[in-house]
Parts: structure tokens; C-alpha cells; sequence
């Protein structure tokens, strides 16, 4: 599943995947991955994204539809 939520609160903070890698620690091709939903990343990964972002983990990981 895509997560959209980062790829919009990043575009909101006007920096770029490259940026956000920098800030969270990571490779931008890490990020694209969280965004395409192609890589799940830890907890750790989770949190760093989130103090990136100005955002909680609620904001940017929580699936409303968890059945």
C-alpha cells in the first residue's frame, strides 16, 4: 500500500526525497520505496521520519482501514 501521507507532508515542507533521506538518515531510494509502498520500515525508521516531518506516528503510518 502506498504511503501517500509522507510523500504529501514532505511535498507540504517543499523538500525532496533526497532531503528527507538526509534528515532521517537513509538513501533516497529507501524513501521511494516507503512512499511506493514497496519497503515496510522499522520502528527506528518510523520515528526518525516522523521528527523529519513535524508529524506523529498516528499522522503518517495509521491505516484507518485495519480490519
Amino acid at each position: 500500500m502506498k504511503n501517500l501521507k509522507i510523500k504529501i507532508a514532505r511535498m507540504e515542507m517543499g523538500i525532496s526525497q533526497i532531503q528527507l533521506a538526509e534528515m532521517a538518515g537513509v538513501t533516497r531510494q529507501t524513501i521511494g520505496m516507503i512512499e511506493a509502498g514497496d519497503f515496510n520500515p522499522s520502528l527506528r525508521l518510523c520515528i526518525d521520519i516522523c521528527r523529519s516531518l513535524n508529524k506523529t506516528l498516528d499522522e503518517l503510518f495509521w491505516e484507518e482501514d485495519l480490519k
